[in-house]
């Protein structure tokens, strides 16, 4: 194995551009190694990119940037490891993260990885117990560093070749933020986005959306991008209807739309698209037109025309309906 000066070392940093990943990075820098960044986006993240890549140039760190969307996709329908609260596979989910960066860190010649991860402050991925699994079942455990909390942990490869000082290395754990807070006042970080609401996949909604679609045997990108957008309903067990909440949302509403799905708008007042996904005899047409009133500004309970027409567009129809009863929409809707 070469042997390098720390001038020349380099590791790879499992960047979310968070508190904790930032602190863990410059833990390494401040030992004169030179640190890249991997950020790993899915369509389940809730960061801001643009902020993330903003935050590594002032950490001068180049960033890679991985999509691992169709892999999470595969992990959701059998999660080795099990779901959190949500639908959040974790552990399987900091696996597939860890061995992700472990190929590009051989990729880009970095001698080892760094991690924000601190023992209990997650309950579900950052206990002992997972943070052991996470280093075996990814393959990399040897080579990843956890610098907040190293001294609570067994000695990795780079302390245990002395490339990093453990000494100088933190016992960071549980799950105040205090110490990691004190810690970025003294090293002059104040741009840094707060921990909460990262990941979609435990919102209480969205993750029920989720599960929704895993019971029919439906989950795939496109869906889930659906589930970000507008109110959802069943009209029976195979037929959605998706409303979009502004002009924004029905935009991209129809952009997602597939060759099949009916398109449906009120003609003489303002109103949502509402997409409908699945059976298209008359009366679940005519239950969708009355979904599509009950969300316009169209007086309530009086007749209104509807224009659908199949995607991808073609002859345009037309039906009259009323908007359908409260009670009735609530039976129909996805999330009770």
């Amino acid at each position: 194995m070469k042997i390098f000066k720390k001038s020349e070392m380099k590791a790879l940093s499992l960047f979310s551009g968070g508190l904790d990943s930032i602190l863990a990075t410059k833990l390494i820098q401040k030992q004169g190694i030179r640190v890249e960044g991997i950020y790993l986006v899915s369509s389940f993240l809730n960061f801001n990119m643009e902020k993330v890549k903003t935050i590594a140039r002032n950490l001068n760190i180049y960033l890679h940037i991985t999509d691992i969307t169709e892999k999470l996709l595969t992990i959701l329908k059998f999660p080795l490891y099990g779901f959190g609260k949500g639908a959040n596979p974790c552990i399987d989910c900091h696996i597939l993260m860890v061995k992700e960066a472990g190929l590009l860190m051989k990729k880009i010649g970095a001698s080892f990885l760094i991690s924000g991860e601190v023992l209990g402050e997650r309950p579900m991925s950052q206990n002992r117990w997972a943070l052991n699994i996470i280093s075996e079942k990814s393959g990399w455990g040897e080579y990843l560093l956890r610098p907040l909390t190293a001294k609570n942990l067994s000695p990795t490869l780079p302390e245990k070749k002395g490339w990093v000082k453990r000494e100088d290395l933190l016992d960071i754990k549980g799950r105040s933020r205090n110490i990691q807070l004190k810690l970025a006042k003294e090293m002059g970080l104040n741009d840094f986005p707060t921990p909460a609401g990262g990941c979609l996949l435990t919102d209480p909604i969205f993750s029920q959306r989720i599960k929704n679609l895993l019971k029919r045997g439906r989950l795939n990108s496109r869906e889930v991008e659906f589930l970000k957008l507008g109110r959802h309903f069943y009209i029976g067990n195979n037929t959605k209807v998706i409303v979009g909440r502004n002009q924004k949302e029905n935009q991209k509403i129809f952009e997602l739309a597939t060759p099949g799905d009916i398109c449906l708008q009120v003609i003489d007042f303002p109103g949502p698209l509402t997409l409908l996904r699945g059976e298209k005899e008359r009366k679940i047409l005519q239950k969708a037109a009355s979904i599509t009133i009950r969300y316009s500004d169209a007086p309530p309970f009086e007749k209104t025309k509807v224009e659908y027409y199949e995607i991808p567009q073609g002859r345009k129809n037309y039906l009259i309906a009323t908007s359908i009863k409260d009670e009735e929409l609530e039976k129909m809707r996805e999330i009770k």
